[in-house]
């Protein structure tokens, strides 16, 4: 999901640059919902890359039918902005001129021995600064570094907005005056302690505000519960059923305020201009960071060493300092 928001800024300086672009994007089907925020975004193939992988033999048919699809369009350009195998290997299957980062700046170097032209974009930079880089020499037009980074969403989603209401009313709860806590991500050393989420809510309540904890998967609804369990449960809510990604983005733009761990949540915050918190415990915002103008980093003395798992143990007491719950409050 990151990678998907790092791209919203390119795309705003694109559309400005070139009046009549029209862009459309493959995704992942996961995500597919996303794209479709931006207005320069005329259609979204949504693909199942994830499955096909994992079972090659009979997805034979859905692949030719999804490049069949997409080829009924003719295209003046394929721009690789993920630079992967993966993401090179969807570009090869559609007739057109294919650009991505030359062999030293792409994520995957291999990939661009794939690309009829290569474009250089130094790797010590924030990927969404790299990106916008790219776009704007493939697209060739000119862009300054100075120029502010424009995330331009349109989410206006009324009914989204309805359904998450009507959601949160069934289990007895009101969306006024409350705050996010995006506790679930992907490595276990990136998660925020449970008894930290329950200081900081208990300091929300005792401040008359509300709690909201969403989720994505069973562990992460398991973990919400958990949470709840230990603080006034009519003042915090675990949703039932998963939100949607619509209605996830009318939870964030109606929330006074959002603590997150790095997850790809903490994108769709910053692009929605949230105040937000974001912990850093083993990964560096120097490149991946949510960025925003709302948005406060708390960074550990390990975030630059993007730790999967702790090989010793005192490193996860190391990762936890400059992130403790007081200093979360003060920056909120």
């Amino acid at each position: 999901m990151g990678d998907v928001f790092h791209t919203f800024p390119a795309l705003t300086d694109a559309m400005k640059a070139l009046p009549d672009l029209q862009v459309d994007w493959v995704v992942e089907e996961g995500f597919a919902e996303i794209p479709a925020w931006h207005p320069v975004v005329k259609q979204v193939f949504p693909i199942g890359l994830r499955r096909w992988r994992q079972h090659p033999f009979q997805s034979r048919a859905e692949v030719r039918q999804f490049f069949e699809q997409v080829n009924q369009q003719q295209y003046d350009l394929v721009l690789d902005a993920q630079g992967l195998l993966k993401s090179v290997w969807v570009a090869r299957k559609i007739p057109a001129p294919k650009v991505g980062m030359d062999w030293s700046t792409v994520r995957e170097p291999l990939a661009s021995l794939f690309y009829d032209r290569k474009i250089h974009v130094p790797k010590n930079q924030h990927a969404i600064t790299r990106l916008r880089q790219l776009f704007a020499q493939a697209l060739k037009y000119d862009w300054q570094p100075s120029q502010p980074i424009e995330y331009d969403l349109n989410v206006e989603n009324p009914q989204s907005r309805l359904q998450l209401e009507q959601k949160a009313q069934a289990q007895g709860f009101a969306l006024k005056d409350y705050l996010v806590g995006l506790h679930g991500t992907t490595w276990e050393t990136k998660l925020w302690p449970e008894e930290y989420w329950v200081e900081l809510g208990r300091e929300l309540l005792s401040r008359g505000k509300q709690f909201v904890l969403p989720w994505g998967n069973e562990e992460e609804y398991q973990r919400a519960k958990r949470i709840q369990s230990k603080l006034t449960p009519k003042n915090v809510w675990v949703p039932e059923t998963r939100l949607s990604l619509n209605e996830m983005v009318q939870l964030l733009k109606g929330a006074e305020a959002v603590v997150s761990v790095d997850t790809g949540l903490s994108h769709v915050a910053a692009a929605l201009d949230v105040p937000m918190v974001v912990l850093y415990r083993v990964t560096d915002p120097a490149k991946v960071g949510a960025m925003g103008e709302k948005v406060q980093y708390l960074v550990s003395p390990l975030a630059s060493q993007y730790l999967k798992r702790f090989t010793q143990a005192e490193q996860s007491e190391i990762s936890l300092q400059r992130l403790e719950v007081d200093k979360v409050v003060r920056y909120l």
